[in-house]
């Protein structure tokens, strides 16, 4: 008699096998073109994700809670009215975008969305298969607390829930509820949900802060029940997830990637740009403009003690005559912002440092008049990509243009700065790595970072240096595999979504291809967003808020620093 004593995977092990078995299944599920999140093929998604116990879907294998904060987090990364919507269909640029339907951008995900009819969601996918993935698993959480509202509703013997039918009542009168009958209304929703009143009233805040990218608690969680209830009691009207053939056919052509790159060197050939110092910055669209162009554009508008101030000033919603300032002053002087009709929802900016004005950059930005005025370098920031697309963007910008006069560009260096989950510290804290260990591969990227952890001292927040793991999707991290790389001999400080890909795409030109020189300064730092592996401060728990924005702007001036400070190197020439 044979006797196995192999031991019990651990945890973590058990996680990352759920992770494969997603990814396996959802690309089985895209290459087939359908599948019904009910149905056997959406079941074994349900399961992988129950056994993985995402953490920012908190309670999400809790029977009768319906998960709330993982809620807002998903209903955020999705268009409006989808909780009503039971086919859901994913495609490329198709056309719609000269239709009538109106488009619907979620909140927080650069993603054109169109509601086709009462029943029908149309999603536009861009970006590659990591906003496949991501915009999978929300769907599969998002069915699966509908599934628990369902189960909520029904008494025993199948009859309505008394609370449902005041939550009907209330969506046929128009959905909204008068401030006096507010409480009255959360209590009824609270015992749908399984959660305490409390809690349902935070959920309806924090719903209400993005309203007019989602339809509201009562509309979500009535949209999301009814949904649920039509798929048992009656016929033909199952939730359906679809891909259009053109979707499969051009995902991982870089179609998308190789239009916007072309654009951008087209424009740098037509302003005679070609031969200067180009320095690369991954980043978001306002920071590196208010370092250089705020103090000046400002200067007799507000007044500040310092930039980081300033920043907090520009920061607020009402100041938005303040930043009118700031763009009609950087216009003026240097900055030309290309935004990208063809797919990529990729912002980019192009500043020419020629026309700054070195006397009125900030006090506390170090730079060198004469560096700037011999070299001239062009600044091209790119805003964040997402995933994959971090490697399509970055692939086709760093081919030589091969238009009607075919150029090189002169790219000097590349900086990336991020928002990622540490692992090590807390909200606000930086990371800085040499290395990028790609989750779920073999791939493992060292790199020679040019910034280190001296370069921020003495700015009050407390910085990590190690290997950080480039993660298939934020929303599929768990305690377990975090704790795994955290302890282990990986020594990570911190997961993201970019960094592999970005480098993947930087050393096959600089090592292999001869796009850009083999020495080329390379940077990477990241700000903490969240801390996976503490309760409650997860992405889920909320944004950053005003705590990002001495980390975001300390990392732009440092990365300015390196290009117009005294340290700046004489670029390279460029490659033949």
């Amino acid at each position: 008699m044979h006797t196995d004593f192999s031991p019990p995977l651990t945890r973590a092990q058990e996680s990352r096998l759920a992770i494969e078995r997603l990814y396996i299944t959802m690309r089985h599920l895209f290459n087939r073109g359908f599948y019904k999140p009910s149905g056997v093929s959406g079941e074994e998604i349900r399961q992988a994700l129950l056994t993985l116990r995402p953490e920012i879907y908190g309670s999400v294998n809790d029977p009768q809670r319906v998960e709330l904060d993982g809620l807002v987090y998903v209903m955020d990364r999705l268009p409006k009215g989808i909780e009503a919507c039971r086919v859901i269909t994913l495609v490329s640029r198709e056309g719609f975008e000269h239709s009538r339907f109106p488009v619907l951008v979620p909140a927080k995900r650069r993603r054109n969305c169109y509601r086709v009819d009462q029943e029908q969601m149309v999603i536009e996918v861009t970006n590659g298969r990591s906003e496949i993935y991501d915009i999978l698993t929300h769907l599969t959480f998002m069915f699966m607390e509908a599934d628990k509202i369902r189960q909520n509703v029904f008494l025993e013997r199948g009859n309505k829930l008394r609370e449902w039918e005041k939550l009907e009542a209330i969506i046929q009168s128009g959905g909204t509820v008068k401030e006096e009958e507010r409480e009255l209304a959360l209590m009824y929703l609270s015992s749908i949900l399984g959660r305490t009143f409390e809690e349902t009233q935070q959920a309806f805040y924090r719903f209400a802060e993005n309203a007019g990218t989602n339809s509201g608690l009562f509309q979500i969680v009535y949209g999301l029940g009814r949904t649920s209830v039509r798929e048992i009691q009656e016929k033909n009207v199952d939730r359906e997830i679809n891909f259009t053939p053109m979707l499969r056919d051009r995902v991982g052509q870089h179609l998308y990637g190789e239009r916007w790159a072309n654009r951008i060197k087209q424009f740098i050939l037509e302003n005679g740009w070609q031969s200067r110092p180009i320095h690369i910055i991954s980043a978001n669209p306002h920071s590196v403009v208010n370092c250089l162009y705020a103090p000046a554009a400002l200067s007799e508008s507000t007044s500040w003690d310092n930039l980081f101030d300033l920043a907090y000033k520009l920061s607020q919603p009402a100041q938005q005559e303040l930043r009118q300032q700031v763009t009609d002053y950087s216009s003026a002087h240097g900055l030309h912002e290309l935004e990208d009709p063809g797919g990529t929802n990729l912002l980019v900016q192009l500043i020419d440092t020629a026309r700054l004005d070195a006397k009125h950059l900030s006090k506390e930005l170090a730079h060198d008049p004469k560096l700037i005025k011999s070299t001239q370098p062009l600044l091209l920031v790119m805003d964040y990509a997402f995933g994959e697309q971090a490697f399509e963007t970055m692939d086709e910008l760093l081919k030589p243009y091969d238009g009607d006069n075919p150029y090189a560009l002169n790219v000097a260096s590349i900086s990336i700065m991020g928002k990622a989950g540490i692992l090590t510290g807390d909200k606000g804290d930086l990371m800085i790595p040499n290395s990028h260990i790609f989750e779920g591969t073999a791939d493992n990227y060292p790199l020679d970072n040019d910034f280190t952890k001296a370069d921020f001292d003495g700015f009050g927040i407390d910085v990590y240096e190690g290997a950080m793991i480039t993660v298939l999707g934020t929303s599929l991290q768990n305690k377990d595999i975090l704790s795994y790389f955290k302890n282990s001999s990986w020594n990570a400080v911190g997961l993201e979504m970019e960094g592999a890909h970005y480098q993947k795409a930087i050393q096959s030109h600089a090592k292999i291809r001869g796009s850009v020189q083999p020495d080329i300064k390379i940077r990477y730092a990241y700000y903490a967003s969240d801390n996976p592996l503490l309760t409650g401060a997860t992405l889920a728990s909320g944004s950053l808020g005003t705590l990002g924005v001495k980390p975001t702007y300390l990392i732009t001036l440092k990365c300015l620093e390196k290009i117009l400070g005294k340290s700046g190197e004489t670029p390279p020439s460029p490659p033949s």
